[in-house]
């Protein structure tokens, strides 16, 4: 249920009400339309009001890589629900685009250090070692062809 946020004749704020009473406020006159930045639709009373008393409330924030998540709620309502879009997406592009130019400029190899230089991806024709000529040296299981042929 939508909450409307009440704010009292001297600026106050006070509890949220349904907005079904909100409206009839403004219908009978009890209340006016408040104008805020935030551009969230709040009533202030004309009167004062016959009791200003509020509850205890609790902000709840659900953080997420991509979207983060915001209540608030008193003891017996959601008051306000709210859903964030990160810019982690946006920034991580950047990031790799930033990465990619660096490692294409001139002079790249000379301004990093050589432990910097001999771990990073490079294809395997540009890997400077003694290029493998038989794969099957190195590995302890024999291929099945080879191992056909010793066994004639």
């Amino acid at each position: 249920m939508l909450r409307v946020p009440v704010i009292s004749p001297n600026g106050k704020p006070l509890m949220p009400t349904k907005a079904s009473r909100a409206r009839r406020w403004l219908k009978q006159g009890f209340a006016v339309v408040y104008p805020n930045d935030l551009n969230i639709f709040a009533i202030k009373l004309v009167n004062q009001p016959s009791g200003s008393q509020t509850q205890d409330i609790a902000v709840g924030v659900d953080p997420g890589k991509l979207f983060s998540g915001i209540a608030v709620q008193s003891q017996t309502t959601t008051l306000w629900t709210g859903h964030l879009v990160l810019p982690y997406k946006r920034v991580r592009d950047r990031i790799d685009t930033r990465r990619i130019m660096r490692s294409r400029s001139v002079g790249f190899a000379e301004r990093t250090r050589r432990s910097r230089r001999i771990n990073r991806k490079v294809s395997y024709s540009k890997r400077a070692h003694r290029q493998k000529r038989f794969e099957n040296r190195i590995a302890k299981k024999v291929p099945p062809s080879i191992r056909a042929n010793r066994q004639l």
